[in-house]
């Protein structure tokens, strides 16, 4: 058994010894159901009474698994440095309910002249205990009990579903409820930045619209931006880490990352006159479950068609079962569509497309063919991302073809990586700033009527209008699947922005992963959809020529 160090002992056997007994005791907080997870209330609670005063002199809440030190600890505290308005002193007797504490406490203090007793109650302390779970007890959970684990379980059917993927938070979906006195819910999806996840449900267009444009007004200041978020009248999910940390945001990285059993969701309301509250009262959890589950199955239903360069005009009628415990409605039929024409209104507040579409009419007009003589044909190819840190020693060592001001939004610059060898990279290089440089990189389809293969055509165009073939992927390919959707969510971060990079060492050392040293020019670019450029689906001809 651990005992005082003998310093410790005589520094505590100079303190005044009143003739008072003290209570101790330690006990869990609240067993209440209704608690929230991780609630302080689940953790144990060390108490030091004078029971002769009548008044606390040393209180901790604990972990339920830390040892049977932190009560001395405690003790300790109550004697040298106790609770106002009690002064330094040391009992003549300690009383305590629990056997195991008893013999402790006597091991631990035999040096000090205390008498350590047991008693089947403490009076004092059993009041404040009870006065403690009253006030606990009677708090609100987070989410009514009924429905908690099944909200949890839609959350989390959400995340995994992760619309973020290929809905920006523009593109708005209505869920028309007409119950629990809420019409229509407007379903804004956060998450395509990588940043915060999560779905607003606002309760009103209007809300929706004057938070957008408070948000893009370039006087805002922090001050009005947080009376701005104050003033949104909607209901909302969030995601975050299940683990608290103090770290950095930057270093915590992307919750996309982390495994499911570490994602926690948190539910809550907005409202202007009630600000910000993570509680969800008996109806907002029924509003909220229904919309979770019938924007789910919409998601199922619709996922390809969502993926689309466009946003798509979209309804589906769904009737969605209530839990048991709401009596008076089985059941509720819930109609969800897209809002194309609210997404165009909100773009065109926030200027997006704009250039995009200048580059598009004027590519149209000036199309004549495409080449394949730019990119060597051994060349090493992949779609990634450059990180800002590593576009900045790019900016500085490399031959620098800027194309804008870009705001550095994710993880980095979207970029097409191609290397060969040295004096093939010089070549490139040149062609391209003969051809007055890079102007935009698209991937556009592609055909073969011969094979009724189609294609994912990786097009370079320069600003003399011309186009060239730098890939060709099969569209149905996973591995490119995947590395065009991480394109299309890093170029829509960076408002349409991306790069080439030409690299060499092919056939070195580097092969494939070539280093800062080997990259030897950096073109930057936008990034232009299908639809901006305007050509239609290229068809693969016998002398093996696009046009």
């Amino acid at each position: 058994m651990t005992s005082f160090n003998r310093s410790t002992s005589r520094r505590l056997k100079k303190l005044t010894q009143i003739p008072s007994v003290w209570e101790g005791d330690r006990r869990p907080l609240s067993s209440s159901p209704t608690q929230p997870r991780d609630s302080e209330a689940n953790g144990e609670c060390i108490l030091w009474v004078d029971g002769s005063q009548g008044i606390v002199r040393g209180m901790d809440v604990i972990a339920p698994d830390i040892g049977p030190e932190a009560i001395v600890r405690t003790l300790m505290r109550a004697m040298e440095h106790p609770h106002s308005p009690a002064k330094p002193a040391r009992p003549q007797r300690i009383v305590v309910r629990d056997r195991e504490i008893q013999f402790y406490l006597r091991g631990v203090l035999q040096d000090l002249d205390i008498a350590i007793d047991y008693v089947p109650e403490l009076p004092l302390i059993d009041e404040l205990f009870r006065g403690f779970s009253d006030i606990l007890d009677s708090q609100i959970p987070d989410l009514p009990p009924q429905y908690a684990q099944t909200l949890r379980d839609k959350a989390f059917a959400i995340w995994q579903a992760a619309p973020w993927e290929f809905l920006e938070e523009q593109q708005i979906l209505s869920i028309e409820i007409n119950k629990w006195d809420v019409g229509t819910l407007y379903a804004s999806v956060m998450g395509m930045l990588g940043m915060e996840y999560g779905i607003l449900f606002y309760r009103s267009e209007n809300s929706l619209k004057r938070f957008r444009a408070a948000v893009l007004r370039d006087d805002e200041s922090t001050q009005h931006l947080e009376e701005a978020f104050l003033k949104q009248d909607c209901l909302f999910l969030t995601f975050e880490s299940a683990e608290d940390t103090d770290e950095d945001e930057d270093e915590v990285g992307d919750l996309a990352d982390l495994p499911l059993s570490e994602i926690d969701p948190t539910f809550g309301n907005i409202h202007p006159l009630e600000g910000l509250r993570s509680v969800l009262y008996d109806e907002e959890a029924l509003v909220v479950l229904v919309a979770l589950e019938s924007l789910s199955r919409f998601i199922r239903d619709h996922r390809r068609q969502l993926h689309d360069d466009t946003f798509p005009t979209l309804s589906r009628r769904y009737r969605i079962s209530t839990p048991q415990s709401e009596e008076s409605t089985k059941s509720v039929s819930v109609t969800v569509s897209t809002m194309p024409q609210m997404a165009a209104e909100l773009e065109e507040m926030a200027g997006f497309g704009d250039e995009a579409q200048e580059i598009g009419d004027s590519d149209s007009s000036t199309f004549c063919s495409l080449r394949d003589d730019l990119i060597p044909e051994d060349s090493f190819l992949s779609l990634g991302v450059v990180s800002w840190e590593m576009l900045e020693y790019l900016h500085k060592g490399a031959n620098y073809h800027k194309a804008g001001e870009i705001k550095q939004v994710g993880d980095g610059l979207p970029v097409i990586l191609i290397q060969t060898s040295r004096p093939k990279a010089k070549t490139v290089i040149e062609n391209l700033e003969t051809a007055g440089g890079l102007k935009a990189i698209c991937f556009n389809p592609g055909a073969d009527p011969f094979d009724d293969n189609r294609y994912d055509l990786g097009l370079l165009q320069t600003q003399n209008g011309e186009l060239f073939l730098f890939g060709e992927f099969l569209d149905d390919d996973p591995t490119h699947v995947e590395a065009r959707k991480k394109w299309n969510q890093r170029c829509k971060n960076t408002k349409g922005y991306c790069g080439l990079i030409i690299a060499k060492g092919l056939t070195g050392a580097s092969r494939g992963n070539p280093q800062l040293k080997d990259m030897m020019a950096l073109f930057e670019a936008r990034s232009l959809s299908p639809k901006d450029l305007g050509v239609g689906t290229l068809q693969l001809m016998p002398q093996l020529q696009f046009e």
